[in-house]
């Protein structure tokens, strides 16, 4: 394998004509030069120098790899600066994949304050809902996927790095009209009775297993991924809801009201990644921003 080292040897010795000179430009011994010439020609498993009286003089290979040298060097030269600028945060790039309400209520701010921090750092974000976002990640298709689930999981996540960000309650939405639209909380079987709007999927099936746990099966007669749209349905009269808090916080609920809903019911808010990207500093960066702003 021919090193960059050696490259930078062979350059010298063709500039100056000679080891001596060659020696001196890059202020070492004569001898480290004819080692480090002996080694390169090994490596390249032909003669590159003919000594010609004082003077050393390039073979044919020994002219192909100069014409060479320069442009390998040049681009080791400028990844050594991209490299350091990306390990100091001058520059970076961080592929983040969030589901709906986290993108309206978690990531502005933290991207804000990094882009304040580390301007540098530039962050994409695409959004999905997990295990979708989970598996993008595992598939190398981003850096960072803001995930939740609900219970321990059961080891869904072992392979990853999990930075646990908040709980998250689900919070029940009435509309304005309803007999318990003013109550200070609500339980899910004083509900039994009512038309259901769900959300996502997962947070459907958590419905549907919290209502049979209260010995009912919920009437869904909506359902949709989309959270303005569930809250509109629910300030039409159409039905009831829960939702998760940060949903609620994103949209302001037209003709609905939010009220707590018991026993309380949560969901885990975690950023996920993969344990090697854990160590790229823009990443790491991201994700403790992230947990900086879900703190508050």
């Amino acid at each position: 394998m021919i090193e960059a080292r050696h490259l930078r040897v062979l350059r010298a010795v063709s500039a100056t004509g000679s080891f001596s000179a060659a020696a001196r430009e890059l202020g070492c011994t004569q001898p480290a030069v004819s080692q480090q010439m002996k080694a390169l020609e090994a490596s390249a498993g032909t003669t590159l120098l003919i000594r010609t009286g004082r003077e050393m003089r390039l073979t044919q290979a020994g002219e192909a790899l100069v014409r060479h040298a320069s442009g390998i060097l040049a681009g080791l030269t400028a990844a050594e600066e991209e490299v350091a600028a990306i390990a100091g945060l001058r520059a970076g790039r961080v592929r983040l994949v969030s589901f709906p309400s986290g993108s309206s209520t978690l990531v502005p701010g933290a991207l804000a304050a990094l882009r304040a921090e580390h301007p540098g750092t530039r962050v994409s974000l695409v959004e999905a809902e997990p295990p979708r976002s989970v598996d993008l990640l595992r598939e190398g298709d981003c850096d960072i996927a803001l995930a939740f689930r609900y219970g321990a999981g059961g080891g869904e996540w072992d392979d990853l790095v999990v930075r646990p960000l908040l709980t998250d309650r689900l919070i029940g939405l009435l509309p304005e009209g309803h007999r318990l639209a003013e109550a200070a909380s609500v339980s899910i079987g004083e509900l039994a009775g009512e038309a259901w709007i769900a959300g996502c999927p997962r947070c459907r099936r958590q419905l549907v297993e919290v209502c049979e746990e209260a010995g009912f099966a919920p009437r869904i007669d909506f359902a949709t991924d989309d959270y303005p749209a569930v809250m509109g349905l629910v300030g039409a009269g159409l039905g009831v809801a829960v939702l998760p808090e940060l949903a609620v916080e994103s949209v302001r609920p037209k003709g609905a009201r939010a009220v707590p809903v018991e026993p309380a019911i949560e969901r885990e808010i975690v950023a996920l990644t993969l344990p090697d990207l854990a160590r790229v500093p823009a990443v790491a960066a991201t994700l403790d921003r992230l947990a900086r702003t879900a703190a508050r």
